[in-house]
């Protein structure tokens, strides 16, 4: 026999598993160990010759890395990885997401090369930008402050130093995540915290 007090108390319970559920659902939205790193304000110039600076990127998320176009080992598989995540992001219809990458040897880089190097791994550029235009010692400091990485190009070489990182950058220019675009890229990771910002 049900009394009125037990018929409450399993409106609570169906309440509090609903309630419940429905954190749960919330949490898998979040990015997990996610940091909270500013970007500096930056100008720089496309690989069709036109300037772009942070605010551009206003109220986009965006991904980022750092190449360059006479790489011999890790920016060739970075480059076809980058490819691979704009056309997973293309797929799953993910609006407003932008593919930004910077040239770490600018004053070989020029926005043609770039143009063609990008192209050969089959770019979108509609939603991919690379970007040269400034110093080396600019971008060198750029990515140790901003994006706490490393970039150093020794005097008298032809190759870069500089990690193998991609980047997720939320609509306010904070760096949300980090993850390896090398070797074991964690593409479903990054798809889901790119749902998780929007």
């Amino acid at each position: 026999m049900w009394l009125k007090g037990d018929f409450v108390r399993q409106g609570y319970v169906v309440i509090l598993l609903l309630f419940t559920l429905l954190v749960a659902g919330c949490g898998q939205k979040e990015i997990q160990n996610a940091v909270n790193w500013p970007v500096d304000d930056f100008s720089a110039t496309t690989q069709d010759n036109k300037t772009v600076a942070l605010k551009d990127l206003k109220g986009k998320i965006w991904i980022s890395d750092f190449i360059f176009t006479s790489c011999a080992d890790v920016c060739p598989p970075m480059t076809a990885n980058m490819a691979k995540l704009q056309k997973m992001v293309k797929d799953e219809e993910l609006e407003n997401v932008e593919f930004v990458s910077f040239t770490v040897d600018p004053t070989v880089d020029t926005p043609e090369r770039l143009k063609e190097y990008a192209g050969n791994f089959g770019a979108d550029f509609s939603n991919w930008t690379l970007l040269t235009g400034y110093s080396q010692e600019f971008i060198e400091g750029y990515a140790r402050k901003s994006f706490k990485t490393i970039v150093k190009k020794p005097e008298n070489e032809s190759q870069v130093i500089h990690q193998t990182y991609v980047y997720l950058v939320d609509q306010d220019g904070n760096i949300k995540k980090t993850y390896d675009l090398f070797k074991n890229v964690p593409y479903d990771e990054i798809i889901h915290d790119i749902k998780a910002l929007q």
